[in-house]
């Protein structure tokens, strides 16, 4: 995605966008009540943050919650068709956070395949036979240190933490198996995400039932984690114009208190134990390449265990939670 120009969010800004992390769906009166301000600005400051810093609430499906797993895939490819390819994979709805990163010779993709089928028909049949793939290398998602329902949004601390727990929605209660979606819970999800505050008026018209089936369908969906609200937002804004990937080798002895230990960092978006050779990876941010080196060489190496970093930075992002083309 090609970034917008560089308008400074002030503190209003930041907590709306912390809030709606915490609450995709709180009303804006509520918003407005715990932030003491009108409603009328709260639905101000939400429509000029679409235009200038990309905000977007999207309703997420949790694929572990369901059983399923999730992958990043690393694809080198020639640069003719890099972009192609990452367009391609983006127009996918079992996709997301495609990067274009390594000189634009790699193409990064998360997936949350919703069946093996699906998985094996592109990791084993449709992207092997892709003309100009140099390599492919899938990496499984073995535990999340950080992500999901947490974003880097909820690392900023622009709200007081008074106001996150008067915003928090009821804690996510896991079932002992994996719930079973049916089709009014199916077409819920695909409404919500595109438009994760979509009305109760538009999930009725799409699934066909009453409101208090629908509330209670959407309750139900979030109880169990199942489903969460996810912010969507250009990172430039917010003073972030410097984006990579870090695959860090680790001894297996130190794995989950390195993680744990980058799930703290301010710089971590995302961190996760994988499979393969590298078997962490974390998505970071910094104010600059400066900072991004600062990073580097005094909080990642003093870190226990680490034996080696890959760094490799994103030059333009395709996808976030949605597809958007031509932003």
């Amino acid at each position: 995605m090609e970034p917008r120009p560089l308008d400074a969010l002030d503190a209003l800004d930041l907590k709306l966008l912390h809030a709606l992390q915490i609450d995709g769906r709180a009303p804006f009166s509520r918003i407005a009540e715990v932030l003491g301000v009108s409603d009328q600005t709260v639905a101000r400051r939400v429509r000029r943050l679409r235009t200038t810093a990309g905000l977007r609430v999207l309703g997420m499906t949790d694929a572990t919650v369901l059983g399923g797993v999730s992958w990043i895939v690393r694809l080198r490819c020639t640069p003719d068709v890099a972009e192609q390819l990452a367009n391609a994979l983006a127009r996918r709805p079992d996709t997301s956070y495609i990067d274009l990163v390594s000189g634009g010779t790699e193409v990064l993709c998360a997936m949350r395949p919703r069946s093996q089928k699906d998985r094996d028909e592109l990791l084993l049949d449709r992207l092997p036979r892709t003309p100009r793939i140099v390599s492919i290398s899938a990496h499984c998602l073995l535990h999340i240190f950080y992500g999901g329902p947490l974003s880097w949004l909820n690392k900023t601390q622009a709200l007081e933490p008074e106001q996150e727990e008067a915003l928090r929605p009821p804690p996510v209660e896991p079932t002992k198996t994996p719930p079973q979606l049916d089709e009014t819970d199916e077409a819920l999800l695909s409404v919500l995400r595109q438009d994760g505050r979509a009305t109760f008026a538009e999930l009725q018209t799409a699934t066909g039932q009453s409101e208090s089936v629908v509330r209670r369908r959407l309750e139900r969906l979030r109880s169990t984690g199942v489903l969460y609200f996810d912010v969507q937002h250009d990172s430039a804004p917010l003073g972030q114009s410097v984006n990579a990937m870090l695959w860090l080798t680790v001894t297996p002895s130190a794995l989950d208190a390195v993680g744990r230990a980058l799930a703290e960092h301010p710089e971590v978006r995302f961190a996760a134990a994988t499979s393969g050779q590298s078997n962490i990876v974390a998505a970071v941010s910094s104010h600059s390449t400066g900072s991004l080196y600062t990073y580097l060489t005094e909080r990642i190496s003093v870190l226990d265990g680490v034996q080696a970093v890959e760094t490799a930075l994103t030059l333009r992002q395709i996808k976030q939670l949605t597809y958007e083309p031509g932003r």
